[in-house]
């Protein structure tokens, strides 16, 4: 044999018979190379397709607190404000205080309600706020949820206690 057509000859497996590259009984089944490139394309779809959810499942992660951080940045900046209203009164944690605007745009609080004016309050009644022990204010319509939550939360605990009890 010429040394070119030596080059040509495939080499024989000379490994165990279910390491081999190749079939090597004419038992095997046919194997043909459009049934590899078809396997290897199903697994490049069934890949794809896993990594797009779990993409996705992450982009809706990013999504969320991105919301969570613009909600924060909000309340720090709303808080900002309401402490640099005019206030005549030293002010506690945990006691509401009665925001109202001057017709200048400034602002104040007061101890008064709208109704303790008799409904006619002498500037614009921005809105009543709860001032917190970390120094945060919650308004007033959105304490009133927050505790709607915590007492119903306290209602699904005690059911729980009275029926393990």
């Amino acid at each position: 044999m010429s040394e070119e057509t030596k080059k040509n000859v495939p080499k024989v497996h000379q490994g165990a018979d279910n390491t081999a590259p190749y079939p090597v009984s004419r038992l095997a089944p046919a194997f043909e190379l459009v049934d590899l490139a078809q396997a290897i394309s199903a697994a490049d779809a069934s890949l794809a397709s896993h990594a797009t959810g779990k993409l996705k499942v992450i982009a809706e992660q990013i999504q969320q607190l991105q919301d969570a951080a613009r909600q924060i940045l909000e309340e720090t900046r709303r808080s900002q404000e309401l402490h640099r209203a005019a206030c005549n009164f030293r002010r506690q944690p945990g006691h509401v205080y009665h925001l109202y605007r001057k017709p200048d745009g400034s602002t104040y609080f007061s101890m008064l309600t709208p109704a303790d004016w008799s409904g006619k309050p002498p500037h614009e009644f921005v809105g009543a706020f709860r001032l917190e022990a970390d120094m945060s204010w919650t308004p007033m319509d959105e304490s009133r949820e927050a505790d709607n939550t915590d007492a119903a939360v306290r209602q699904l605990l005690d059911r729980l206690d009275h029926r393990d009890g």
